[in-house]
């Protein structure tokens, strides 16, 4: 479904948000963008789950990177496999498969975080569940990002005894990066850890405002890519 075009004022607290990323300087920072097609492998957070944040718009990370690679590459392709509630083992069977086949130049990958709420859960097995989604990815030559999840604890003390999980998925999620070249959007830091707000009332997925967020860190990383260059 195509978003309405919104009228100036609609989206105040958006534009106020002090990690705002205006459209201009989105496109400055993709002005030398190569991508002509765009996959999203993962989980929730990939489907774009999360409620609506007011004085936001309700439009996920992906769709808002795809928004931003879409003004350089009208023609963008884009293909958004993303499903709830699949562990990292599901994404790797479920979704590879047709990622691959899309032949994409550009992918983001979000899943592990369904693991740790899992008997057994082992950030060993998860590590090398993404080792096979994103080493395959990267062996076509496909630019691929990666997400170290937020410090959500920081907002949201009730769920303090998950941190652990969540510094052991992200460290495994860091040495696939590395290990891969893969260009690493690292949120576990991010000053907006701390924001409630960032957060949907099920304290597990982000709200409009975290994706708004996650969008515009995903767009800097791949500044900083083309800019190294």
């Amino acid at each position: 479904m195509t978003e309405p075009t919104p009228t100036p004022g609609d989206y105040g607290r958006e534009e106020a948000d002090e990690f705002y990323l205006s459209p201009a300087e989105a496109d400055k920072l993709l002005a030398a963008a190569p991508w002509r097609r765009f996959a999203v492998l993962g989980d929730s957070l990939a489907e774009g789950l999360g409620e609506d944040s007011p004085g936001y718009r309700s439009l996920p990370w992906a769709d808002r990177t795809r928004e931003a690679l879409a003004r350089r590459e009208p023609e963008l392709a884009y293909l958004n496999l993303g499903l709830r509630d699949l562990i990292a083992s599901e994404v790797r069977e479920r979704q590879l498969g047709a990622a691959m086949e899309f032949e994409p130049d550009l992918v983001a990958v979000v899943c592990g975080g369904n693991d740790m709420f899992r008997p057994g859960f082992d950030p060993a097995a998860v590590e090398a569940e993404l080792d096979g989604i994103v080493g395959p990815l990267r062996a076509t030559g496909a630019d691929v990002v990666t997400y170290g999840l937020m410090d959500i604890t920081l907002a949201i003390p009730e769920i303090a005894a998950l941190r652990p999980q969540l510094e052991a998925l992200n460290e495994r999620i860091r040495a696939v990066s590395t290990r891969h070249g893969a260009l690493l959007v690292d949120m576990w830091e991010h000053p907006g850890c701390a924001s409630r707000d960032m957060f949907s009332s099920d304290m597990m997925h982000s709200s409009m405002r975290g994706h708004a967020l996650l969008g515009a860190q995903t767009i800097r990383r791949l500044g900083e890519r083309l800019a190294s260059e």
